[in-house]
């Protein structure tokens, strides 16, 4: 259960960065099929392991805003991932390609069942 909940947020996060990468404007992606990997290898474990403490920390707000927050949440550890650990690997050019990116990664996590609770 834990283990196929991993692999399905790991695969869920490469398959979004892809398809980002592919059809949303101002993403880029410059590096070679293996950095996609590790960098959805990456994705995966942080909004595995990071998401739902951040989540917890952040459970007021969430409340107040009705569930709204958690996208920016996810949008924070997207931006993270491209932005600070993999400058050169990713590059996403505003908050638009960012909302966008977040949004399919979230949907395929969703459509694969990997952000059930």
């Amino acid at each position: 259960m834990f283990l196929g909940r991993l692999i399905l947020h790991i695969i869920s996060a490469l398959a979004g960065l892809y398809l980002s990468a592919r059809i949303v404007p101002g993403v880029e992606f410059y590096g070679s099929w293996k950095m996609l990997i590790f960098t959805g290898f990456v994705l995966g474990l942080a909004s595995f392991f990071v998401k739902p403490i951040l989540k917890a920390v952040s459970l007021p707000v969430i409340m107040i805003t009705l569930g709204l927050f958690s996208i920016v949440i996810n949008m924070a550890i997207v931006w993270l991932i491209a932005d600070v650990v993999f400058p050169e690997a990713i590059e996403i050019s505003g908050l638009i390609p960012l909302f966008w990116t977040t949004l399919i990664i979230w949907a395929i996590g969703f459509l694969s069942g990997a952000n059930k609770n």
